[in-house]
């Protein structure tokens, strides 16, 4: 064996027992020729002590070893000498002192050193199988674990199946791009790798799974950043027979399931509900961060007579006014004053109108057209004190609400109101609208995708087409403000499933070229059917307390969707190319 216990394992208990280790070198120290080693392997640290006076060829032998270096040592466990315990390592309490030491293999100079953060995340990415040696790392790899396994461990006790789907699969818009692979044996046609598994768990539904889930990779072509990854992993789940109380209800447990697993805390089940408009309106985002107050607050009675015409015209113009309380932030400074001016502009705002409170007196150009009745609203509603920041947006429901959510989240940054809150906020956000009108495609998209169910009593909006109004039986699980979630009822009748592709512009001869397989099988007795997938990267992302899902990623792309480490996406041989058929463009023909 190459050893008998692992670096973490050995005790007092142990101590005067013959064992052998192996790992890596974490640190060499040389005390006047005694030579300390920390041996590192996955599960943790151990002392090996090399003194001359007991082993001189081993003390000499050990001069050369470097950090990184894989060796395996056996010897006697000995209990450190007094004093010179370590209280913060669990094997703090012994040392090894080796008879016998092979070196399995050296280490050349180290990219960067493996105990200090390294800022420079190409270089990371680079080296990410060193970078993983760190124990933030395989805390994080181990985590992820635990939280799969107990995933699965909870499904499986609720009845349902892992099935695996295809990964090679057909291009059908469903919302972002998809990636595309070349077929050699069908020229000039292509697969699409999966952007989720949705159609092939609706098909599992008709043949009678009833209940389905799977781990599943999927792949998105689309730009990047904190928490996108072009390939990244969903838990996907889907049920016949299932209301959004049965999904709601499943999902809870299996959340509690995985934070008892991980992180060995209960959460309180069941989770609040808010509506899609309850959400928005109130924090200004369909995930929304509520473990700080600052709710938007609406002021349309208050000012639908103002003399201020900004306000009044927004009004008339069917908008709403609304405002935040920034509680104690009206020492902003000119820098933080212009960059929130510039996101209230980057969504859709044409300025930013604010009140400040300082010395008993609010100062602001627009206080002026405020009158008493007006500003006892302010007052009361915003429970104004001095110090505090009152922010407003004056707009389309949408677009105020929008500029109000991204101008308190920025402040809630600002006024570290987060810091060291270990608060664990689980949130549904339910009733969706199902279909938003795009003027860049000018047509209706679906919100979620197109198998989308609507709510029953808004199917008769369909018909009247008043699209806009529509709500979905859709629903998203967020925590402290990340979508972790989401899901829906789904439609399982052919004649509303080509309703709604024809809302979406999809027509009869596209839908069988596209969806035939879905409709077909939809005329063969489909039932009721719904689920959810939840992103496994961005879960485990906040289980670790990370920013990042690439944190939690054994080998994630760079921003750019680049694997740097072994240098893909990367040209390829023109034979292969030719074998499927591919002239790239600027290509000379031969």
């Amino acid at each position: 064996m190459y050893r008998t216990h692992h670096c973490n394992e050995l005790r007092k208990r142990h101590i005067g027992q013959q064992v052998t280790l192996a790992g890596w070198v974490h640190v060499s120290r040389d005390h006047g020729g005694v030579i300390f080693i920390d041996l590192r392997d996955r599960e943790g640290l151990t002392q090996v002590v090399f003194r001359p006076e007991e082993n001189a060829e081993l003390a000499k032998q050990s001069h050369s070893l470097r950090s990184e270096d894989v060796i395996r040592v056996t010897g006697k466990v000995a209990p450190r000498v007094a004093g010179t315990g370590n209280p913060k390592l669990a094997t703090g309490d012994i040392e090894l002192l080796p008879s016998e030491l092979e070196i399995l293999n050296r280490a050349a100079d180290l990219p960067f050193p493996l105990d200090t953060e390294i800022s420079n995340e190409d270089l990371r990415l680079t080296y990410r199988y060193f970078d993983l040696r760190r124990p933030r790392f395989a805390r994080n790899l181990r985590l992820r674990h635990q939280a799969a396994k107990a995933t699965r461990d909870y499904l499986d006790g609720q009845g349902y199946i892992e099935v695996e789907t295809p990964i090679l699969s057909k291009s059908t818009p469903e919302g972002a791009r998809d990636f595309l692979v070349p077929s050699r044996l069908a020229p000039g046609k292509f697969y699409a790798l999966p952007q989720a598994p949705q159609q092939y768990k609706q098909l599992l539904m008709v043949a009678g799974v009833e209940k389905y889930f799977q781990i599943a990779k999927c792949f998105r072509d689309e730009d990047l950043r904190a928490d996108r990854q072009p390939e990244f992993t969903q838990i996907d789940i889907e049920s016949s027979f299932a209301e959004p109380d049965d999904i709601f209800a499943l999902t809870e447990g299996m959340l509690a399931a995985v934070f008892k697993a991980t992180r060995k805390i209960e959460i309180k089940t069941p989770f609040e509900r808010l509506t899609y408009r309850e959400a928005v309106g109130r924090y200004g985002s369909d995930k929304p961060d509520r473990r700080f107050r600052m709710e938007l607050v609406d002021f349309g009675e208050d000012f639908k007579s103002s003399s201020f015409k900004v306000f009044r015209g927004a009004l008339d113009a069917g908008g709403v006014v609304k405002a935040i309380n920034a509680k104690g932030f009206a020492s902003l400074t000119i820098g933080q004053s212009d960059e929130l001016t510039e996101i209230a502009k980057n969504f859709g705002a044409k300025g930013l109108a604010f009140i400040k409170v300082e010395n008993g007196e609010w100062k602001s150009p627009i206080v002026k057209f405020f009158t008493a009745e007006e500003k006892a609203a302010l007052q009361s509603k915003l429970e104004v004190a001095e110090g505090d920041l009152i922010l407003f947006a004056a707009d389309k429901w949408d677009i105020a609400c929008e500029v109000l959510g991204r101008l308190r989240l920025r402040i809630a940054e600002y006024q570290k109101l987060l810091e060291g809150n270990e608060q664990l906020d689980f949130l549904w956000v339910t009733d969706f609208p199902l279909l938003q009108w795009s003027a860049e495609d000018n047509k209706w998209n679906a919100v979620h995708h197109p198998f989308t169910r609507p709510k029953t009593e808004d199917v008769p909006l369909l018909d009247a087409q008043k699209f806009g109004e529509v709500r979905a039986e859709a629903y998203d699980v967020v925590l402290n403000g990340v979508e972790i979630g989401g899901g829906s009822i789904r439609i399982h009748e052919p004649e509303l499933q080509e309703k709604m592709f024809g809302v979406l512009g999809v027509n009869a001869e596209e839908q069988q070229v596209m969806f035939g397989h879905l409709l077909r099988a939809f005329r063969l007795g489909a039932p009721p059917h719904g689920g959810i997938a939840l992103g496994l990267d961005r879960l485990v992302m906040l289980i670790c307390g990370e920013q990042s899902i690439r944190d939690v990623m054994a080998f994630p792309k760079n921003n750019r969707g680049i694997d740097l480490m072994s240098q893909s996406p990367a040209d390829v041989d023109q034979r292969q190319l030719r074998d499927l058929g591919i002239k790239l463009a600027g290509e000379k023909n031969a």
